[in-house]
């Protein structure tokens, strides 16, 4: 009786880059099964869900186990989206199939094979929704730009003033990609979560609600499974979504749109930290897609990139339909009463909106009432018994939160120290400024003789589903009138009413330590100027004001003029005698342990050892230090910075320094992790 003939495969499961596990691990299977199918592999006691890689080639040093089963009736993923994860962990110095994994929907790992056939037969192909809308006039910018996108290959770096209308160069470049070939994809990103829906319903209205689907983390298991499955087998021509879309297997795709490509969400922050802008870019070049980066405030980066002809930028530096920027008015706080929160000036502009029935945008990026309390009569102040930070005052549930680790209680009746009952609030929050603008305004009556009527959206307020899109609404229908905010309302919504914003407190970011702090400063600044004078009709008289205790300062005269190509030019200009990003390249590698001791202890070991490596002469390896936070959640943490002016020199370094870090065994060690590229030191 002649024995069924075995095949080795080797297969990649989720195991994390400092695991002493190897990314793929061998199994046996009584079929041939192709690189890319989904198949359940046994993992120690567990089943577990795992990607076939291809066939083994290193002979067996153990008995191997047999593969449990294979999940049949999904093509296999393509060997394009293999390529991808795979430059993707060796990149960002993570295992294969860390990567893979987490680019696969939740439900895969949980769903038996039966339970696949079952969600596979409900997954039929949805109704079309016939598109309605008819779109509008091209602007002779926006023909310009898609003239340029079918003409040339890219990469495109589409900078666009805020109003000018990108998004339906988005759609046009959509409609032509899909009419051009009948398998096309696109896949459309954007930074955050609350972008998704409004943009959604753009392509919805042009394309059909059959042909869009929508991957981001705040949908349920199920739907993301189902949205994956659609993009995987086909059907779905759109995905739009956040980072996460980067890996969706699409095995049509034909254009990759990058909205906001500035915004540093894209950067993941734990597991891998991967950067989906920059895989964007590698993928369309892997796959032959097109690629269109878009911003009214481009990263250092992708300006430098367009500066040295690497992409290929597209000007649309006008608003649709006549409309102008906003003037920038710069108020200096050093002039203002001691504790002046919202400027008599500012005050009288807000006031003068509200009596032409228009809205006004006050923007401060720190949720809560205040971000400490203490005792007016000994050093007690709100710190978090857990990190080396303070619990912020949130005074609607009369609770001290801390934003790092979560940890809350009720504000004390009592200094804990002194027994003082006098502890108060100091500095403010979002949830503070809507209380005391309220205070401000108590007088001040609408056009119809009504109360002025204020919101707050942030953080806190929006924690309930569906609670953001409410709040929006109220908005755009014109039922608020102050609109108080971080910087989640500052990024592109589309407020017609809106012709006043206000950036409170700016100041923070300009002598910050991080290098790049002014470029996200300006960014945050531009785009907040961008949500007013969106209508035509109004934009003659929008402002943007800017409290500051620096109003001289080169940022804000770039600012006043929006003139962000100046702004880039000297930012370059320091950057560069300073071989910082994009002269240098970095990577970032991090430690948790018990005490800072044991994490400084661990980066010292592993720099020393460092020393002996091949590329060692081409690559800085700074002493480490503890991180800002330096504790969080009773865990110290500390970092050291690795650098070199070659991209490729950087990367055979940290290749060949990973077996280093993965056999350094320190006692009170509870992880480490490398960040390459990455965005906050």
């Amino acid at each position: 009786m002649s024995s069924v003939p075995m095949h080795r495969l080797e297969v990649v499961v989720a195991t994390p880059a400092h695991a002493s596990l190897g990314s793929a691990l061998t199994y046996r299977s009584e079929r041939a099964l192709a690189p890319g199918t989904l198949v359940r592999v046994p993992l120690g006691r567990r089943e577990v869900l795992g990607v076939v890689w291809g066939p083994a080639v290193e002979t067996p040093v153990h008995e191997e186990r047999p593969i449990a089963a294979a999940l049949d009736g999904i093509a296999p993923l393509s060997a394009a989206w293999r390529q991808l994860v795979a430059f993707s962990a060796s990149y960002y110095q993570r295992s294969a199939g860390e990567v893979a994994l987490a680019a696969l929907p939740p439900q895969l790992r949980e769903l038996s094979p039966a339970q696949w056939q079952r969600r596979l037969t409900r997954a039929g192909a949805a109704a079309a929704a016939a598109p309605a809308e008819q779109p509008p006039d091209l602007t002779a910018e926006q023909q310009a730009a898609l003239d340029a996108l079918r003409r040339d290959a890219g990469p495109f770096l589409l900078f666009g003033a805020t109003g000018s209308g990108k998004t339906e160069v988005y759609l046009r470049a959509t409609a032509e990609a899909l009419a051009a070939d009948a398998r096309a994809q696109v896949l459309v990103m954007v930074p955050e979560i609350n972008l998704t829906p409004q943009l959604q319903q753009r392509f919805v209205a042009r394309f059909g609600s059959a042909a869009v689907v929508a991957m981001h983390s705040g949908m349920t298991a199920p739907q993301r499974l189902k949205a994956w499955l659609a993009a995987h087998a086909g059907s779905a021509r759109i995905v739009l979504g956040t980072r996460m879309a980067v890996f969706a297997s699409m095995p049509g795709l034909a254009l990759v749109v990058v909205d906001e490509e500035h915004d540093p969400s894209y950067k993941q922050q734990e597991g891998a930290r991967y950067s989906a802008r920059d895989l964007g870019i590698y993928r369309a070049r892997l796959e032959g897609a097109k690629v269109l980066l878009a911003s009214a405030t481009p990263s250092l980066e992708s300006w430098h990139a367009s500066e040295r002809g690497r992409y290929h930028r597209l000007a649309m530096p006008s608003r649709i339909g006549q409309g102008r920027l906003p003037e920038v008015r710069l108020v200096d706080m050093n002039l203002q009463p001691k504790g002046t929160a919202v400027s008599p000036q500012l005050l009288a502009a807000i006031e003068a909106r509200i009596a032409r029935g228009e809205q006004a945008l006050l923007f401060l990026n720190r949720r809560g009432y205040a971000p400490v309390l203490a005792c007016t009569a000994c050093d007690w102040k709100s710190e978090c018994p857990h990190c080396s930070a303070y619990r912020v005052f949130h005074k609607i549930d009369r609770t001290l939160r801390c934003h790092h680790c979560g940890f809350t209680e009720r504000v004390p009746r009592a200094c804990p120290l002194c027994g003082n009952l006098d502890i108060a609030p100091l500095g403010r929050g979002t949830e503070r400024l809507e209380e005391h603008i309220a205070e401000l305004l108590h007088a001040t009556r609408r056009p119809d003789g009504q109360p002025v009527r204020i919101a707050r959206i942030d953080a806190d307020t929006t924690r309930r589903k569906g609670a953001l899109d409410e709040q929006l609404a109220q908005v755009h229908a014109g039922e608020v009138d102050v609109l108080v905010g971080t910087q989640m309302v500052t990024k592109g919504h589309d407020f017609r009413r809106i012709t006043l914003v206000a950036a409170l407190n700016a100041d923070a970011a300009l002598f910050s330590s991080d290098f790049r702090a002014p470029e996200r400063l300006f960014s945050l600044l531009m785009q907040a100027a961008g949500r007013a004078g969106r209508d035509a009709t109004r934009a003659e008289a929008s402002q943007m004001w800017v409290q500051t205790w620096h109003p001289t300062h080169p940022l804000f005269a770039a600012l006043r003029r929006h003139d962000y190509p100046a702004f880039a030019a000297q930012e370059l200009q320091d950057r560069e005698a300073a071989s910082m990003p994009p002269f240098a390249f970095q990577a970032l590698l991090r430690a948790e342990a018990r005490t800072q001791e044991v994490a400084q202890g661990f980066l010292r070991a592993v720099a020393e050892a460092a020393a002996q490596l091949q590329d060692a002469s081409q690559v800085m390896v700074y002493p480490p230090v503890p991180m800002t936070v330096q504790r969080v959640a009773d865990v110290e943490r500390a970092q050291m910075v690795v650098e070199s002016t070659s991209r490729k020199a950087l990367q055979r370094f940290l290749a060949e320094w990973h077996p280093v870090l993965q056999a350094s065994r320190v006692k009170g060690l509870i992880r480490w992790a490398v960040d390459v590229d990455p965005l906050a030191i």
